[in-house]
């Protein structure tokens, strides 16, 4: 890739390029409801990672799109990390890929090469969930913006929703946080190239295999941790009847992370994370630069799982035997006065 061809950086790139969860809430609680249809499993009005609708008893579709502007420079990676974000949104609600649709929106004043390559990264990446590219819609626009319309199916008997934990799950979270602050220190240079690959190989790491695992054991809800943080998704599969501990040093946090928030080199969608959040949140010995990072804005994030505690830890054990850097960070609790606590303290 030539050095005229590199896509220029965009602001707020990736998942920080997301509306930010209080304006969305507003926007959708006006929106028309309609006739309930019995069939609609989760749609928008849930807060859940993608739409389910039932088939059958036992087949269910699940939908889910996802777009967003560049947050690397190299077009192929681009697209890779793309499609691997709007694809972790099947395996979050337990299914299976099917097929997927590109969305493009693309310069006509920018070669097509870059593009090719950007749509090179997101077809392999469907290829190795296992589903069918089967199409797309382009658009001209003033600057690159791509991603995917997924399909998947799903057993409604055995889907997984966002808020339907239980008192002693404890939470396991399958990959590092960080990517957001790790963007952000690249587009001035303050990133290293090995912190960089190291931010790149998460995201372009499908959720496929913790999905698979996960299916072993007694899950009993799940999201993916993407643009509003781990602790703006954390305050969502809480649903307002359940509290939580989060124990910050069992937290994955990808190399060079705290360092850039030390550096004050955050992202605005991460401030907005915290606006929203942070009222839910108690802070107990947490440095500055670890509360970054867990309202930090991931792109292609892992999957946050409340498991049945007779499970997580081999669930935890099958997880890292793969080489995910899964750990379990945290328990939920019967709702409390404060919603999410993050603290450096272990129960004996």
């Amino acid at each position: 890739m030539s050095k005229e061809d590199k896509i220029i950086f965009c602001t707020g790139g990736g998942c920080t390029a997301k509306l930010g969860a209080g304006v969305l809430s507003r926007i959708l609680e006006k929106l028309p409801r309609g006739e309930k249809d019995p069939d609609l499993l989760v749609g928008y009005d849930s807060r859940d990672d993608a739409a389910v609708y039932r088939i059958t008893d036992n087949i269910a579709l699940v939908q889910t799109v996802d777009f967003f502007p560049p947050m690397v420079d190299d077009p192929y990676t681009f697209g890779q990390i793309a499609a691997t974000n709007a694809l972790s949104d099947v395996y979050a609600m337990g299914g299976e890929v099917k097929t997927a649709l590109n969305l493009v929106c693309f310069p006509e004043d920018m070669g097509l090469n870059v593009l090719g390559e950007i749509l090179r990264g997101g077809a392999e990446k469907v290829a190795e969930a296992g589903g069918s590219l089967a199409g797309g819609h382009s658009i001209a626009d003033s600057g690159v913006k791509y991603g995917l319309s997924v399909t998947g199916l799903v057993d409604p008997h055995r889907m997984y929703t966002n808020d339907t934990g239980v008192p002693g799950d404890k939470l396991l979270l399958t990959k590092a946080l960080g990517v957001g602050l790790l963007c952000a220190a690249n587009r001035v240079g303050e990133a290293s190239p090995e912190e960089m690959e190291a931010a790149i190989r998460s995201m372009t790491t499908l959720n496929k295999t913790a999905a698979e695992l996960s299916r072993k054991y007694r899950v009993h809800a799940a999201t993916d941790v993407t643009g509003f943080s781990f602790l703006g998704h954390l305050h969502e599969m809480m649903g307002g009847k359940l509290s939580c501990i989060i124990h910050v040093d069992a937290v994955p946090v990808l190399p060079g992370a705290e360092k850039a928030a030390d550096a004050f080199l955050y992202t605005a969608a991460g401030q907005r994370n915290r606006n929203h959040t942070g009222p839910f949140v108690r802070f107990e010995n947490v440095s500055f630069a670890m509360e970054e990072v867990l309202f930090d804005p991931q792109t292609s994030g892992g999957l946050l799982l409340a498991v049945d505690p007779a499970d997580a830890a081999a669930l935890e054990q099958a997880l890292c035997a793969a080489g995910l850097p899964a750990s379990i960070v945290g328990e939920i609790l019967p709702k409390q006065e404060i919603e999410i606590t993050v603290t450096d303290k272990r129960e004996e």
